[in-house]
């Protein structure tokens, strides 16, 4: 297994102070999001990193959900349009920036891979978010925010992508990883989607034991581990799906930590049930 020889890309809030006190400090993006919950937006407005801009993930970090279900619930944005978010926000191409949501970090999670994805160089994750933050004495600001206009723009492409086609092939011939609850997985329950179970000979691998009791994220060693025993040895490759395309980018962001390549399915769950045709696998068993 490989190490990945760049910095982190997670960073904890004590290092964030750090740099925002800085003579480079990072655009902050706050990506608050709750699955089938409420806008967000209010509790921004209510109290955010100082100087952070609010990023929808449902209107700015997807696309518009079709009406046969194809690309999923979170499609991916058009890359133009969400060039044109990241400008608003302040993006800037030479210019690090940060993510953070309320702290299971699949929001900031999202907006992380969808500017890699896009090519941004120099991306990461409050590890912990919010909740990291004013445990370690980080203020919180109710001010509004007017950002300067940025200069980035996406050029997509910079690390892998999966459609259904190459997840399922992938899930033969590599390792694909289920990002969901386990009883979604094994199709005891479906909330959201029209069908129940998963992708033949993809694993279970909930996004929940990527992080410790407190919120944060597991030591790279103890990712390694846990990513090594659902048989990720750094033989084949690897890939991530999940419900829509949201937490599975937290799971793509936990192998990275632990220096692991991946790539993410980002239609997921979502897409792949909308098509009769596909076949479902249920139960415990990958297959």
């Amino acid at each position: 297994m490989t190490e990945n020889p760049a910095r982190s890309p997670i960073l904890s809030a004590s290092e964030l102070m750090a740099e925002l006190a800085g003579g480079r400090p990072p655009v902050l993006l706050d990506v608050r999001w709750q699955l089938g919950g409420p806008d967000l937006r209010p509790a921004y407005e209510a109290g955010h990193l100082p100087g952070a801009v609010y990023v929808d993930l449902d209107r700015e970090l997807a696309g518009p959900v079709r009406p046969d279900g194809r690309g999923g619930r979170h499609p991916l944005p058009d890359p133009e349009e969400f060039g044109a978010v990241m400008r608003r926000a302040g993006v800037r191409a030479d210019v690090p920036v940060v993510a953070y949501d309320g702290g299971q970090g699949w929001g900031a999670a999202r907006a992380w891979w969808l500017l890699r994805w896009t090519g941004h160089r120099d991306v990461r994750v409050l590890d912990g978010g919010l909740t990291a933050w004013t445990e370690a004495g980080g203020t919180v600001s109710a001010d509004a925010v007017s950002a300067a206009e940025g200069d980035f723009k996406p050029t997509p492409g910079a690390v892998g992508l999966l459609d259904a086609d190459a997840a399922a092939a992938l899930a033969r011939q590599g390792i694909l990883l289920d990002a969901r609850a386990g009883e979604r997985y094994r199709g005891e329950v479906e909330p959201i989607d029209p069908v129940g179970g998963h992708i033949p000979g993809a694993v279970s691998a909930p996004t929940t034991e990527n992080l410790g009791p407190d919120g944060r994220f597991l030591a790279p060693q103890a990712l390694r581990a846990r990513f090594t025993a659902l048989g990720v040895t750094g033989q084949a490759p690897v890939g991530v799906y999940c419900g829509s395309g949201v937490s599975g980018a937290q799971e793509v962001l936990a192998l990275e930590v632990a220096g692991i390549p991946s790539a993410l399915y980002a239609g997921s769950w979502s897409d792949w049930s909308s098509d009769p045709r596909r076949p479902v696998a249920t139960g415990a068993d990958p297959r």
